[in-house]
Protein backbone atom coordinates (compact mmCIF):
# COMPACT_ATOMS: atom_id res chain seq x y z
CA UNK A 1 0.00 0.00 0.00
CA UNK A 2 2.49 2.26 0.97
CA UNK A 3 4.34 1.91 -2.51
CA UNK A 4 1.59 2.83 -4.45
CA UNK A 5 0.94 5.90 -2.47
CA UNK A 6 4.23 6.84 -3.27
CA UNK A 7 3.91 6.33 -6.65
CA UNK A 8 0.65 8.52 -6.71
CA UNK A 9 2.77 11.51 -5.01
CA UNK A 10 5.27 11.40 -7.68
CA UNK A 11 2.97 11.14 -10.44
CA UNK A 12 0.91 13.76 -8.66
CA UNK A 13 3.61 16.34 -8.60
CA UNK A 14 5.38 15.20 -11.84
CA UNK A 15 2.23 15.78 -13.86
CA UNK A 16 1.32 18.91 -12.18
CA UNK A 17 5.24 20.14 -13.25
CA UNK A 18 5.96 22.49 -9.49
CA UNK A 19 7.37 25.64 -10.84
CA UNK A 20 6.76 28.07 -7.90
CA UNK A 21 7.20 26.83 -4.30
CA UNK A 22 3.81 28.18 -4.10
CA UNK A 23 2.56 25.86 -6.99
CA UNK A 24 4.63 23.32 -5.01
CA UNK A 25 2.33 23.42 -1.92
CA UNK A 26 -0.71 23.10 -3.86
CA UNK A 27 0.63 20.41 -6.15
CA UNK A 28 1.35 18.30 -2.67
CA UNK A 29 -2.03 20.04 -0.74
CA UNK A 30 -3.29 17.75 -4.02
CA UNK A 31 -1.64 14.78 -4.03
CA UNK A 32 -2.92 14.22 -0.52
CA UNK A 33 -6.73 15.26 -0.94
CA UNK A 34 -6.44 12.45 -3.57
CA UNK A 35 -4.76 10.04 -1.38
CA UNK A 36 -7.67 10.80 1.13
CA UNK A 37 -10.39 10.00 -0.83
CA UNK A 38 -9.03 6.70 -2.50
CA UNK A 39 -8.14 5.82 1.49
CA UNK A 40 -12.11 6.03 2.34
Amino acid sequence: MKPMIALMIAVALTLAGCNTVRGMGQDIEKAGDSIQKATH
